[in-house]
């Protein structure tokens, strides 16, 4: 188990080692979804709980998987915890705003595949985790992603109250724009001693 102080493992989830910004998981949504602010910060939220929940999953989940000899059916557990818990917040948002699940289309069911949920259930198993560290890596890792969305969907709209050239709009101009976040999270590596 590991002894890093809680608000540390935060810190690096959410900044230094921002799983979209840093690791360039999770791209397909960060890229999808952040055209509108208010889409982009329910995705992050979405993404968040799906996090929470897949990662305390996961935990009891290894702890199971260990104390039965079978860590080779971590990775087929871990996804199929992910979907399951996937398919439980799409029924909600459906139920609860179905605006909010058509704005999201494809993406949230994406959610699924998405690299950075299950990224986060094998690192935090590799990094030994306690129940407490798991917790605080998982919102830490759903606020660094939320963050990344919610930037990349201001600096967008921003962009199209702008006069920009025909040349860079649309993909070309996003692309650029995820590989300027990126260099700017860079600097926070300096927090982490």
């Amino acid at each position: 188990m590991s002894n890093e102080p809680l608000w540390t493992v935060f810190i690096n989830a959410c900044l230094i080692n921002n799983f979209v910004l840093a690791y360039f998981l999770g791209l397909c949504p960060f890229l999808g979804v952040s055209g509108k602010l208010a889409t982009a910060g329910r995705m992050g939220l979405a993404v968040m709980f799906v996090m929470l929940v897949s990662s305390l999953c996961a935990l009891g989940l290894n702890a199971a998987l260990i104390a039965i000899g079978a860590e080779y059916l971590r990775l087929i557990a871990f996804i199929a915890v992910i979907a399951s818990t996937v398919q439980l917040v799409e029924m909600f948002i459906k139920k609860v705003s179905p605006a909010l699940f058509a704005a999201l289309g494809i993406f949230l069911p994406l959610i699924t595949t998405n690299c950075a949920i299950l990224g986060l259930a094998l690192f935090q198993t590799n990094k030994g985790y306690g129940l407490a560290q798991c917790t605080v890596y998982a919102l830490g890792a759903g606020a660094g992603f939320t963050l990344a969305l919610v930037l990349m969907a201001g600096l967008r709209e921003r962009l199209e109250l702008s006069d920009v050239s025909d040349v860079v709009k649309g993909a070309a101009l996003t692309l650029f724009l995820a590989g300027l976040l990126s260099v700017s999270f860079m600097g926070f590596a300096g927090l982490g001693g």
